[in-house]
């Protein structure tokens, strides 16, 4: 698809903002890009950074060739409502909003639009994003490709079957949060062993990046790694063994159960 095609991005968040910043790094115009964005001078923010414009919601969908919408969900179903009449029927809608499923977006739009559906995660505002896309009917392989290859300013995007959505959120969509509590929870056992609070979390922070890039760059598993470090009888076993008896796994896989659960909820 053509770089210099009008785009549209309703909602400029946090998320909205890391995808404005992909779309030029991926060679789009600013002057292509519109935003739309109830608060006004969060727009003028964005425009002023990235050269980007500023649209009303019905005019921006009007004319935008792509589409990109990135509301919390809970504001989806209005939004839809609003934009129903006056959204491009040529257009290619590319969906970041969890939970929200493409056949209820078409159904709600009333439209034949092609739709994407992506799920990010936070670390897409530092490059280091994993996003899976579902495809819906009518989208071509040059619109499905834009859509990959924008994403790549993010970090590794993949394709899977919309069914397993879900199962995506409750994995990398909401992962880095289970990340940050597992750290939250590290920096409070070293405090309680009598660690300074900012000693304990440069000494967990930089175990876990190290840990994080031992485990990209080495080619190995997870599983290999960890058996790598764990001498037996050693402190890592004491640890793990506290772990095990604990349940971390089962721990862990509900956790992840209920945000599936909570994602198909919001459907």
């Amino acid at each position: 698809m053509s770089k210099s095609i009008p785009i549209g991005v309703i909602g400029a968040g946090v998320m909205g903002e890391a995808l404005i910043a992909a779309l030029i790094s991926y060679g789009v115009k600013p002057e292509m890009i519109s935003i739309s964005e109830k608060r006004e001078d969060r727009a003028d923010e964005l425009c002023k950074r990235y050269g980007i414009v500023a649209a009303e919601i019905e005019s921006n969908v009007a004319t935008a060739q792509i589409l990109l919408l990135v509301v919390k969900p809970q504001d989806m179903n209005d939004l839809l409502t609003r934009i129903k009449g006056s959204i491009n029927p040529g257009s290619l809608i590319i969906t970041f909003v969890a939970g929200k499923q493409i056949s209820s977006i078409g159904d709600a739009l009333g439209s034949a639009n092609p739709i994407i559906r992506v799920m990010p995660n936070t670390a897409v505002l530092v490059g280091a994003g994993m996003s899976a896309i579902s495809v819906g009917d009518g989208v071509s392989r040059e619109q499905s490709d834009f859509v990959t290859s924008f994403l790549s300013a993010t970090g590794k995007t993949l394709e899977v079957p919309e069914d397993l959505q879900d199962a995506v959120t409750a994995t990398s969509g909401s992962g880095p949060a289970y990340f940050f509590r597992f750290i939250e929870a590290m920096v409070d056992g070293a405090q309680a062993l009598g660690l300074s609070h900012e000693v304990a979390t440069q000494l967990t922070v930089q175990t876990m990046i190290g840990a994080a890039r031992l485990l990209e760059s080495s080619g190995k598993s997870a599983t290999t790694l960890r058996e790598n470090v764990t001498s037996p009888n050693g402190t890592t076993a004491a640890a793990l063994a506290s772990f095990d008896g604990n349940q971390l796994s089962n721990l862990v896989a509900n956790a992840m159960k209920a945000a599936r659960d909570r994602s198909q909820e919001l459907a």
